[in-house]
C-alpha cells in the first residue's frame, strides 16, 4: 500500500476529493456540475491542511479517467498527471465504472449502468469489485438495462465511492492502471474547419 494517496474524480457533476494516509480517507464532496478548474487546487490545499499533510508527502495521485463530463476529466487528468510530475510519483486512472463497481456490497457478478444523457447510458460488468471488467459501452438505455439484468449486483448511479476509489488506487499496479482518458463518446464540440467561416461584411 502506497500512501499518503490524493484521489481526483471530476467526471461528474460533483468534485470529489480523497486523501488516504493509513487506514483512513478523509474526503471533500461538493456539487459543482462545471468550473472545477476555479476551485480544485484550493480544495485539495485545503485537504492537505486538514490532514496536516503537504504536497511534499504525498506518495501517489489516483484520478478517475472517465467517462463522463470532457471538461470535467480534461481538468482533472491534467491535475494529476502535472502533480505527478512535479512530485516524481506514479498517478493511477481509475475508470469510472470500476470505480462505482467497488460499492458493491457482495460478490458478483456486478452490473454498472452510468446514464450517459440522449437515451443513452454506458454500462460494463465486472466478475467482482474492482475486476474483471467487461469494457465499458455505450447503448441505448433499454439495452444497457438488459446488459446488466442476469447480474447479482446491479449498480445504477452517476458517483463513485471516493474513499473506495483512493483504497482501491493504493495498491494497484500503475502500469496496469495508466492515466488515460476513456471519453467514450465524440465531444460535442467539433473544431471548424478552416475557411468555413466567413467575417460579416467581408468582400469576396
Amino acid at each position: 500500500m502506497t500512501v499518503p494517496l490524493l484521489a481526483i474524480d471530476t467526471s461528474g457533476a460533483r468534485l470529489q476529493l480523497g486523501l488516504m494516509r493509513q487506514s483512513d480517507v478523509l474526503t471533500a464532496i461538493e456539487a459543482r456540475e462545471r468550473g472545477h478548474a476555479e476551485i480544485l487546487f484550493g480544495r485539495i490545499a485545503g485537504l492537505l491542511a486538514e490532514a496536516g499533510q503537504t504536497y511534499a508527502d504525498l506518495r501517489r495521485i489516483a484520478v478517475v479517467t472517465g467517462p463522463g463530463s470532457f471538461s470535467g476529466l480534461r481538468i482533472g487528468l491534467s491535475a494529476a498527471r502535472g502533480l505527478a510530475l512535479a512530485l516524481s510519483i506514479p498517478v493511477i486512472g481509475v475508470p469510472r465504472l470500476l470505480g462505482l463497481s467497488l460499492t458493491a456490497g457482495g460478490p458478483g457478478p456486478i452490473g454498472v449502468l452510468v446514464d450517459a444523457h440522449r437515451g443513452e447510458a454506458y454500462c460494463e460488468t465486472f466478475t467482482a469489485p474492482g475486476q474483471g471488467g467487461s469494457g465499458t459501452a455505450l447503448m441505448p438505455h433499454e439495452a444497457a438495462r438488459a446488459a446488466i439484468s442476469g447480474c447479482a449486483i446491479r449498480i445504477e448511479s452517476e458517483f463513485g465511492d471516493i474513499a473506495a476509489i483512493a483504497r482501491f488506487a493504493a495498491t494497484a499496479d500503475p502500469a496496469a492502471f495508466p492515466s488515460l482518458p476513456a471519453y467514450i463518446r465524440a465531444a460535442d464540440a467539433k473544431p471548424q474547419e478552416k475557411g468555413r467561416i466567413a467575417r460579416v461584411g467581408a468582400g469576396p
